[in-house]
């Protein structure tokens, strides 16, 4: 993807940001040595093996791969592009970021994420506005209070009210310039089927849903007047999904992080009370059933997910399919329930923080969950096809778990003796049904949506790609003998995507700074990907010095490589008459023979 911020102020950007910092925002580190050390998030360690180096200002896990610079830290550990985290790390560090060009056409149909959260920062602060205004917001501010949200706290998460009308909004957003269109893709506005606009929340309490970077990304309403539509959220734009979106994970990440566990609850107003209770680690599926995009922004912060559902039919369907979504993605998941016409919010207040962390910490095992409810199903059924229902949803989650590495349901003698005396089949067929499963599983995960992580391209395409890494690998640690480079190998001569990437990085950083550090590379490369393998080559050059020679022979390598090309390419359009061309491939054979011949 192409860089869409001035080179200059991502390195601002970059030298503004101390990456131990960061990257302790996200997990324990200590020192050792001159570096840090920590347990890496980006795969299951149980010894520290990721390095930071505030040196050169670079982390590194020597067990995954996983390598960068701050840029690619929260990349890797936030999902984000990279102009989304050089966004993310402007903010954090006061540096104003210039507007970016206008969308081009394509992109301007569907709207332009940049313009869509901007008007949507004015449609937050024009709701606050309206909740606080003495008149307009009294009975909206009324029901607030009913709901013991303390004014500071309405403050801090920047809840609205959006007035009874049907073009308030609307009419103040054109005072201010805003365009129609605008309005619509931002889902703030909608359009009749007779033409024209009304406001797409009216009457409503407004909870804004910021990105992780903090931008205002959608809005949830709740109804104060009888609207049948209790809750509303903004439609999908291009700069909203739902699915893949959690309300209040700006505010929750750190503690997320800092405890390892994410509290799942599904309301605004139970993520509101329970941070404001002091339990800073919940978040909200924003009133939709939990997804597969849930589980995997989740993955990236924490290290297991609880589960929190209203006790009684419906929530534990919606608990069910929650379970089969975290299972897949291989989660840590447990769930908790509260008790019967109470949400998490209504138990807070009657309970207190400390009944509800102990509801969390006392929070069942999606399996020993799903064995009590094996059981609870067979006790209540009395006919063969229930039976036989409740038992293969048994099975399937066993087969998920085995798939997913939760090998301990097996430890546990789960598709033993014991299931098999419960569920009236022989081990031999529980088994039989188990693998069957398990097959289907593997099946599903092939087709699943990946995750950003660390890809792994050393020592593949033999010795002309050896030569394109050695060469990658020499100037990332001495920059100055990119004179010998000059004139003899190009960025297009690197035919592996993730090295063009990085040659053109450093190519260009060459040539603007002769000495050019590691760090400044690293800022013009987007990819995570690249970023990793940066680091990688650059620890190899340390390790195999000899600069000079090694270079020499890559360039000797790669030049060879086209002689030979362009010398099949002349034979293959040679014709008697073609005299020229036969003297040319004459003398290219005698140069090819006397660079053999050469000594060393």
């Amino acid at each position: 993807m192409s860089v869409r911020f001035d080179n200059n102020i991502v390195v601002r950007i970059q030298q503004a940001t101390d990456i131990v910092e960061v990257v302790s925002e996200h997990l324990s580190l200590d020192r050792k040595g001159k570096e840090f050390v920590g347990l890496c998030p980006f795969h299951a360690d149980h010894k520290p093996s990721m390095y930071v180096n505030p040196a050169k200002q670079i982390f590194k896990c020597f067990a995954c791969g996983a390598g960068g610079d701050v840029f690619k830290f929260v990349q890797l550990r936030e999902g984000l592009t990279f102009p989304q985290a050089i966004e993310r790390l402007a903010e954090r560090a006061g540096i104003q970021l210039a507007p970016r060009p206008r969308a081009r056409q394509a992109d301007a149909a569907a709207g332009d994420p940049a313009q869509i959260a901007r008007v949507n920062a004015w449609a937050s602060k024009f709701w606050q506005k309206q909740l606080f205004d003495e008149q307009t917001g009294a009975d909206a501010r009324k029901y607030v209070a009913s709901r013991q949200i303390g004014e500071d706290t309405a403050g801090e998460w920047d809840v609205g009210f959006a007035a009874e009308s049907w073009d308030n909004l609307l009419k103040a957003a054109r005072a201010k310039g805003i365009g129609d269109k605008l309005l619509i893709d931002s889902g703030l506005a909608v359009l009749r089927e007779q033409g024209g606009l009304y406001d797409k929340f009216r009457n409503r309490l407004m909870f804004p849903i910021f990105d992780v970077t903090g931008r205002v990304i959608a809005f949830g309403g709740r109804t104060l007047g009888d609207d049948p539509a209790k809750y509303m959220n903004s439609p999908a734009t291009a700069l909203f999904d739902k699915s893949n979106s959690l309300y209040g994970l700006d505010k929750s990440r750190h503690s997320i992080v800092a405890d390892g566990t994410a509290v799942v609850v599904e309301g605004y107003t139970d993520v509101i009370i329970a941070h404001q209770a002091g339990c800073t680690n919940v978040v909200a599926a924003l009133g939709t059933s939990f997804t597969q995009g849930h589980a995997r922004v989740l993955k990236r912060y924490a290290k297991r997910i609880v589960l929190v559902f209203d006790n009684d039919v419906a929530g534990m369907e919606a608990a069910n399919r929650a379970l089969e979504v975290c299972l897949a993605q291989r989660i840590d998941i447990k769930l908790t329930f509260v008790s019967k016409g109470n949400d998490p919010c209504d138990f807070i207040l009657s309970e207190g923080a400390e009944a509800f962390k102990r509801l969390i910490a006392d929070s069942v095992d999606v399996m020993e969950y799903k064995w009590q409810r094996l059981q609870a199903g067979l006790s209540a059924s009395d006919t063969l096809a229930d039976r036989r229902r409740i038992t293969e949803e048994y099975l399937r989650t066993v087969a998920t778990a085995v798939a997913a590495g939760r090998r301990d349901a097996v430890a546990e003698g789960l598709i033993g003796t014991k299931l098999s005396r419960i569920i009236g089949l022989s081990e031999q067929e529980t088994r039989r049904q188990l693998e069957r499963y398990a097959r289907s599983m593997s099946r599903t995960r092939t087709l699943a949506v990946r995750n950003q992580k660390v890809v792994n391209v050393a020592g593949s395409g033999g010795k002309d790609t050896e030569s394109q890494r050695e060469i990658l690998e020499v100037l990332l640690n001495e920059p100055k003998l990119f004179a010998n480079v000059t004139g003899r190998i190009k960025t297009e001569h690197f035919d592996v995507g993730v090295y063009r990437e990085i040659a053109e990085a450093l190519f260009s950083a060459i040539s603007e700074n002769p000495t050019a550090s590691l760090a400044e590379v690293l800022a013009r490369i987007a990819s995570a990907e690249g970023g990793n393998l940066v680091v990688e080559l650059e620890a190899n050059g340390v390790r195999k010095g000899n600069y000079a020679r090694r270079l020499g022979d890559a360039m000797a390598v790669i030049e060879n490589r086209r002689a030979a090309a362009e010398t099949e390419e002349l034979k293959r359009r040679l014709n008697d008459d073609d005299t020229d061309a036969l003297r040319r491939v004459s003398e290219m054979l005698q140069e090819g023979a006397g660079a053999s011949e050469a000594p060393d």
